[in-house]
């Protein structure tokens, strides 16, 4: 048993390297990286499409202000919703009005942050916002943000 290549002298006086016959070609050193780039690309467009998916999604007609979106959040931020029938949702989880402080007690037991965003349905009444407001407020939350959509009026006589 030898080894698989052999050397001969080349006329020009070098060498190079014959393979013996009846061997099975020397393994490449290279990595074909193409396949990689192109699953890598791939997984970029699902993202890419998949990402706005994957927002908390409670249906709430916000209302429309000409107020700047706020910086975001190390930690996620934590979003109660009132909807227009007025049903309170933590996140996702529908919550009993008799148990949204208790519940948010031991919310704010775990988190670090004290911030909390309020999505209020245009159509609910201002007075059920306050209550709801008044409640974050007793469960330990005291920074409190209003969600609302872009574009609305600006009130200094033309429209956003």
């Amino acid at each position: 048993m030898g080894a698989g290549v052999v050397k001969q002298a080349d006329e020009g006086g070098g060498t190079r390297r014959r393979r013996r016959a009846g061997r099975h070609p020397a393994a490449m050193s290279e990595i074909n990286v193409t396949p990689f780039v192109d699953v890598m690309l791939v997984l970029l467009i699902i993202f890419m499409v998949a990402a706005p998916l994957l927002t908390v999604g409670v249906p709430v007609e916000l209302p429309k202000t000409a107020a700047e979106a706020l910086p975001t959040e190390q930690e996620e931020p934590l979003v109660v919703s009132l909807t227009a029938d007025g049903r309170v949702t933590i996140m996702t989880t529908e919550v009993p009005e008799n148990e949204l402080v208790t519940r948010l007690r031991g919310i704010a037991v775990e988190r670090a942050d004290d911030k909390v965003f309020l999505r209020a349905d245009g159509a609910i009444p201002y007075e059920r916002v306050m209550q709801v407001m008044g409640a974050l407020n007793a469960g330990g939350f005291s920074n409190i943000g209003l969600v609302t959509d872009t574009g609305g009026p600006t009130l200094d006589g033309r429209d956003g």
